[in-house]
């Protein structure tokens, strides 16, 4: 699996990669056939007052690509939203993934 946390306007800390890389663990524990991981971390240099933290996620595993994003005052909280949003739909990825179709019973004559 590749992983690259990029920062913009923002300098990606050691700290901040650790807290990234533990909570995309969760995600690699669901699903083990992730290719790519693409994380920024950006902070929108508005008023000072509405100073928002975004953090945007490209995945890349096998059979498609996922995109999410999420928006906070705490960029934390951003990364927190960002998981679980890229969890579900590493989910409903994985269900999809899988073959529901069964084999169809012999008839007994």
């Amino acid at each position: 699996m590749n992983l690259t946390i990029s920062g913009h306007h923002l300098e990606v800390t050691p700290a901040l990669r650790n807290y990234v890389t533990t909570k995309l663990d969760r995600i690699t524990r669901h699903f083990d056939q992730v290719v790519n991981i693409q994380v920024l971390l950006t902070v929108e240099k508005q008023k000072e007052k509405e100073r928002r933290q975004r953090a945007e996620c490209k995945i890349h595993v096998k059979g498609g690509d996922m995109f999410a994003e999420s928006a906070h005052h705490d960029l934390y909280a951003a990364l927190d939203e960002l998981v679980d949003k890229l969890d579900r739909q590493v989910g409903k990825h994985k269900t999809r993934m899988q073959d529901h179709h069964h084999e169809a019973p012999k008839r007994v004559m």
